[in-house]
Parts: C-alpha cells; sequence; structure tokens
C-alpha cells in the first residue's frame, strides 16, 4: 500500500500495518454495511437515551435540587437537549442507510 505525502511515496511495512481508525464496508458487501449501519443506529440511540437522561437530572438540580446553581444546571441541561436531539436524528439517518444497505443485499446491487 503506497501512501502519498506531497508527492513521495511511502512504501514501509509500518504504513500498511496502521490500521485505519474507522473502517466502513465500502462495495458489494451489503450485509457488513447494514451491520456496521445497524450498530451505529443503535450507539446513536444510546446516546440519545443517555444525554436526554442527563437532560432531565440536570432539570431537577436546575429546580429541587440545587437552586442556587440553577443557571448553570439549565446550561447543562440545554446542552445535553441538544445532544440529545442530535444523538436521535444521526439514529435515524443510520436507521435510513441501514435500509437502503438491505434493500442493496437484496437486489442484488452490486458497486
Amino acid at each position: 500500500m503506497a501512501h502519498h505525502f506531497m508527492g513521495r511515496h511511502n512504501n514501509s511495512k509500518a504504513a500498511e500495518a496502521e490500521p485505519s481508525k474507522v473502517k466502513v464496508p465500502t462495495g458489494g458487501d451489503h450485509r457488513k454495511e447494514e451491520k456496521h449501519h445497524k450498530h451505529m443506529e443503535q450507539l446513536a440511540q444510546l446516546g440519545a437515551v443517555a444525554a436526554g437522561a442527563y437532560a432531565l437530572h440536570e432539570k431537577h438540580k436546575a429546580k429541587k435540587a440545587d437552586p442556587e446553581h440553577a443557571r448553570s444546571h439549565k446550561v447543562k441541561e440545554g446542552v445535553a437537549a441538544a445532544v440529545a436531539v442530535g444523538s436521535a436524528g444521526f439514529a435515524f439517518h443510520e436507521h435510513h442507510e441501514k435500509k437502503e444497505a438491505k434493500k442493496n443485499r437484496r437486489h442484488g446491487h452490486h458497486h
């Protein structure tokens, strides 16, 4: 595997042994792609639930448990709510990608 850097090639074994950070299946392996999107969807759902729970926790602290720091808790609640919405949106996106990979697998689309 040759790596390009400013016009130079690096053919060392160390460069070949270096793994990618995230391996996303591409090409014709639709089953692996479908599984990847399913796992990402599940992680995003978990993130949405966790962030939502934290937002509710901060809301409770702002009102009942720690009212003298209510402003700080409201800011944390807002950030956590935004993360929950973003994570839910990403889960929705991954659900769509999973369905697309499943459709491609069923209909034999090879790229």
